[in-house]
């Protein structure tokens, strides 16, 4: 089965029934990781899950380190796309929609979130990898800000982004304290605050 390897061993296969066997793969590992954690989650059941040889899973992932580093480059590689969709569009809506749009981002794909959450502290807790995340998250938020506003200038772009960003994880964070007293009114007024940040920073 022909196949090439990629950075941290996982390897990836050229040819169609080999990638559809590592999507089963990955997707039983989203669902293992999500129900047990890194550390509990075994490269045996995440192969029983998908219903394939553990020599199958070892062949593309050859450690449970490569499948979970593959994991989490997935799901930030499905933020940034959901980024640029966004970006397409954010000429088109008010700025409560587009402060409303940037908030869910980060509540999306709910299952490979609760996969990638744990791994993120297991795998991506290096300031390197969390720095490469952000900073893909603030420059595709910067390109949405400028699509939105097309003469507002680049370092003016980067600096709101680096506060979006930061709103957009405080919303997520508080949207995860399920039972707070006062969350939904905590929450519309995070929203809010983000409303008014953009209107005074946009250019009309």
């Amino acid at each position: 089965m022909s196949s090439e390897t990629q950075a941290g061993g996982a390897r990836v296969p050229k040819r169609a029934r080999g990638r559809e066997r590592v999507a089963k793969l990955l997707q039983a590992a989203t669902e293992v990781f999500a129900e047990k954690g890194y550390e509990a989650a075994t490269m045996t059941e995440i192969a029983a899950r998908a219903g394939a040889p553990i020599g199958s899973l070892y062949q593309f992932f050859p450690v449970k380190e490569s499948l979970a580093d593959t994991l989490v480059q997935n799901y930030v590689a499905v933020l940034a796309a959901d980024l640029q969709v966004l970006e397409g569009r954010a000429n088109q809506v008010d700025t409560q929609t587009l402060v409303e749009s940037l908030f869910r981002l980060l509540r999306a794909h709910p299952q490979e979130r609760a996969a990638v959450q744990p791994l993120v502290e297991a795998r991506m807790g290096e300031q390197l990898n969390r720095n490469i995340f952000r900073n893909m998250a603030r420059k595709q938020i910067a390109a949405i800000l400028r699509a939105r506003a097309p003469t507002l200038d680049v370092d003016s772009a980067r600096e709101i982004a680096i506060v979006m960003l930061q709103l957009m994880k405080a919303n997520s964070a508080l949207s995860d304290e399920e039972g707070l007293p006062g969350r939904t009114a905590a929450l519309r007024e995070l929203q809010g605050l983000a409303v008014q940040y953009l209107d005074q920073r946009l250019p009309k």
